[in-house]
């Protein structure tokens, strides 16, 4: 709770508690549980599963009917665990990222949820924020909203507390100054409700990498339904045994379907979002987890994100006095001067800002006569034009009226008459100022009798009265923030309202390179695309920025083919932050609006925090390549083990049975979903290049390695069933010796895959707890299946002799040990470059 300045108690916490019971809806949705439930129970391989359970039951082979149903659940439980878990994760990030609004309850001013409010609450709307409901105005300051939202019309509305302008609605934008209002209605009630209801029905776009995963399950999916037809025909045509061959069939269609990919995705991307607000960073959109790790240059703001925000009053210039105050001259001063007392009028009676707080401290150590109580604020000209300035308009009851403006020096010097003598002089201080790292902003007065004020505030005659400088310092990490950003090969850009010298002098202090050049807002507007395009290429510091200039300049980094990320955290950065591919809004000093256009929101402002996401978005990345190559290395020998003996004619075709499938399903899932999704980022990922958007895991590029290291698995595999079919040894032998060397293989391949780059023995001390789980459990039950006559019995095997094991082990380490003379002459290459 903070203190409440306004004259209004608001409801009590026990009426509003009573009053958000009773506007809850009667009738309980759907539950999570059920949602996820029945997705279950309609995927592919669930119902492939429960018919090839009833064919053995048709068979008469119970215990091979109730194995496969017993794996059947178990298979489904592990798929419900992981998509619980991934919605779980989502719905506690919801709540993280759930809009708030400032509400008087209990005489106080406190911050709550959105949905929390009910009718008859006091609301506090400032600048910037969006409206949380409708209601009525009952006290007000300048107060104007933007209503495009519902009306498509752009300008901004004034608001009062007169009938016909005292209402507001829900989802509007407010533009400028502060209101309270009572609420009318709120959610469904609202007008707004319309809208939001038909924006139900319209589809949120999926990721880039979802579609093609997708794309690429459906296709394999028609593959599966052809080879099923196929191998259908083929055994029935051999055989005239339907019901044997619809189990040969439904074999091969389980082995085909790559439904761990989508699962994979869906987790990775979740638990990422998760982890990421654990390090400050909270996600709106998987889209965006997808994103991270392709950032390919950074856009930020200078206050608040270079800088402490921390403003410090270090010196004022006073034109009429030609006297200059550095910071322990205005500490120790006990005489208020002019500069600051109009600096004080030009900001907000109730302050937030850090510039305007300081001015506000400095007027009441200073002042032997405090007037603010005696002054009440009768007109407001918000922060407008290029580049920016404000006035505000004070009067007491006598009639004593105090016009104060401050803003950028060029702003107010273009509306005020100054001698050469005193421009001169201003730019010197300017510059000096600005070249100390200093944030600069001018101050000035004008007098005007008339109660029907100017339209605009640059219509009035001011005078001009000095300047201030403030020193926001560097943040203390922001150096090796800049240097993690270079070394993994991202691009900064500065984008700021400030002057160039200022930026330039914090850039130098802050290790920012390249920094030389700078270009400001009007310049950018004026240009050509391809003279910007161009000047993008060496300019990295952009001055003088308004909303028009930051999102072209966004968009012309788009269209040279970059990845943006922006930070922001005012109105004025709304439109970039929508444009960018990852818009950033700060946690703490963010608007509401900025919070709403971005993708993601730092929690306490610190950039140090991008770079850790950055870093978990190419974690995410790579580990989902890894988790999408080793299953598609692992279904190719699954899939040519069902089919070559069948389309060769060998002597033994029926190698695998559903049950065979599923045990390996039981292996991939957990190993695909869990073990990768765990695994650490690897050493070097940080100190390369990010990749490109447009990259995908299907090209054949990347399946290239992925589909070798099948067939070479596939090949250890038949070729030790083959020579024991032509030594003459059973089918159960035969298909013993094929499964053990497959999952043996499953093991080396998983170990392997851990790193594309570096060797199994460095692979091996990366930190998995669930490895050596998941891997000794697979190994385990392969033993138990050999080993243990009722499960001997279920996969049909045979007792192999420890020397035919050392021989399936064997197989197994060389199908796959080439990988990692592939991975030592790609480092050797690498090295040499």
């Amino acid at each position: 709770m903070s203190a409440n300045p306004f004259p209004f108690s608001g409801l009590s916490s026990d009426e509003a508690e009573l009053r958000k019971i009773s506007k809850e809806k009667s009738g309980a949705q759907q539950s999570e549980f059920a949602i996820i439930l029945k997705e279950t129970v309609l995927e592919p391989i669930f119902i492939l599963l429960i018919v090839s359970s009833v064919v053995y039951f048709l068979l008469g082979e119970v215990s091979e009917a109730i194995f496969l149903l017993s794996a059947v659940t178990l298979v489904s439980a592990i798929s419900f665990f992981q998509t619980y878990r991934s919605r779980k994760a989502l719905s506690l990030l919801e709540v993280l990222t759930a809009s708030k609004t400032k509400v008087i309850r209990d005489g106080g001013v406190w911050e709550i949820n959105s949905e929390d409010i009910v009718n008859d609450d006091l609301l506090i709307s400032e600048e910037g924020s969006i409206l949380a409901a409708d209601g009525i105005i009952i006290h007000c300051n300048d107060f104007a909203v933007n209503e495009s939202v519902l009306t498509g019309e752009s300008f901004s509305v004034s608001k009062s507390t007169r009938e016909g302008q005292n209402i507001v609605f829900q989802g509007t934008l407010a533009v400028s100054g502060l209101a309270v209002y009572r609420v009318t209605a709120t959610g469904s009630e609202s007008r707004a409700a319309k809208l939001a209801e038909l924006a139900k029905d319209i589809k949120t776009e999926k990721a880039p990498l979802y579609l093609q995963i997708l794309n690429f399950v459906k296709k394999m999916t028609l593959v599966g339904l052809i080879c099923f037809l196929l191998v259908l025909g083929i055994n029935y045509y051999q055989t005239h045994e339907f019901l044997n061959s619809l189990l040969s069939a439904l074999t091969l269609a389980m082995s085909i379907l790559p439904e761990e990919i989508p699962v994979a995705f869906t987790t990775f991307m979740a638990l990422g979002a998760w982890k990421l607000s654990k390090t400050g960073i909270l996600v709106k959109g998987l889209n965006t987890v997808e994103t991270l790790g392709a950032a390919t240059v950074i856009c930020i703001d200078k206050t608040g994100t270079i800088t402490e925000n921390k403003m410090e009053l270090a010196s004022i210039f006073d034109l009429k006095n030609r006297q200059t105050f550095i910071a322990q001259d205005i500490k120790d001063q006990t005489r208020l001067n002019e500069v600051t007392s109009y600096g004080m009028w030009a900001s907000e009676p109730v302050p937030f800002d850090p510039m305007e707080i300081a001015l506000h401290e400095t007027y009441g150590r200073q002042t032997s006569l405090d007037e603010r109580p005696d002054f009440k604020m009768i007109h407001e000209y918000p922060l407008d034009g290029q580049p920016p300035m404000m006035t505000h308009i004070f009067q007491n009851s006598a009639g004593k009226r105090i016009i104060a403006a401050k803003g950028a020096p060029e702003a107010l010097l273009a509306v005020s008459k100054v001698s050469r003598e005193d421009l001169e002089l201003i730019h010197h201080h300017i510059r000096e100022f600005a070249g100390n790292g200093f944030r600069v902003l001018a101050v000035a007065k004008a007098e005007f009798d008339d109660d029907s004020f100017p339209e605009k505030q640059q219509d009035f005659s001011f005078i001009f009265l000095g300047l201030i400088a403030f020193y926001d310092p560097p943040k203390h990490n922001i150096e090796e923030v800049f240097k993690k950003f270079y070394d993994a090969g991202i691009s900064v850009k500065i984008i700021t309202g400030d002057n160039d010298l200022t930026t330039s002098a914090i850039a130098r202090q802050c290790g920012f390179r390249t920094g030389d050049k700078c270009l400001d807002g009007k310049q950018l507007i004026q240009m050509s695309d391809e003279d910007l395009l161009e000047a993008t290429e060496h300019v990295n510091i952009f001055t003088r920025m308004f909303p028009e200039a930051k999102l072209r300049i966004i968009n012309i980094l788009k269209q040279k083919g970059h990845v943006v990320a922006m930070t922001g955290d005012g109105v004025n950065d709304s439109l970039a932050l929508k444009s960018s591919h990852i818009g950033i809004a700060m946690g703490k000093r963010g608007s509401e609006v900025a919070r709403q256009a971005s993708s993601l929101i730092l929690i306490d402002d610190d950039l140090s925090h991008m770079v850790e996401a950055i870093a978990i978005g190419r974690r995410i990345y790579e580990n989902l390549k890894k988790a999408i190559q080793y299953i598609i290395s692992i279904h190719i020998p699954i899939i040519l083990i069902v089919t070559i003996p069948l389309l060769l004619f060998w002597k033994y075709t029926n190698i695998f049975s559903p049950v065979h499938v599923i045990f390996l399903e039981l292996i991939m899932g957990p190993t695909c979903s869990i073990i990768f999704e765990n695994e650490p980022i690897e050493a070097n990922s940080m100190n390369k290049p990010p990749r490109k958007l447009s990259t995908t895991f299907f090209s054949i590029n990347e399946l290239s390695l992925s589909i070798i290291q099948g067939l070479m698995i596939t090949a250890s595999c038949l070729w030790m069933g083959y020579y024991y079919m032509q030594s003459n040894h059973s089918i159960e032998e035969v298909r013993t010796i094929i499964y053990t060397t497959l999952i043996l293989s499953n093991v080396f391949l998983t170990l392997s895959n851990r790193s594309f780059y570096y060797s199994v023995l460095k692979t091996i001390s990366y930190k998995n707890k669930l490895i050596p789980l998941i891997l000794g459990v697979s190994i385990l039950i392969l033993l138990l299946s050999i080993y243990y006559t009722p499960l001997q019995t279920i996969f049909q095997f045979v007792h192999l002799p420890l020397d035919e094991l050392f021989y399936c082990l064997m197989a197994a380490f060389a199908g796959v040990i080439w990988i990692e003379l592939f991975k030592f002459i790609k480092r050797r290459t690498v090295l040499r470059v």
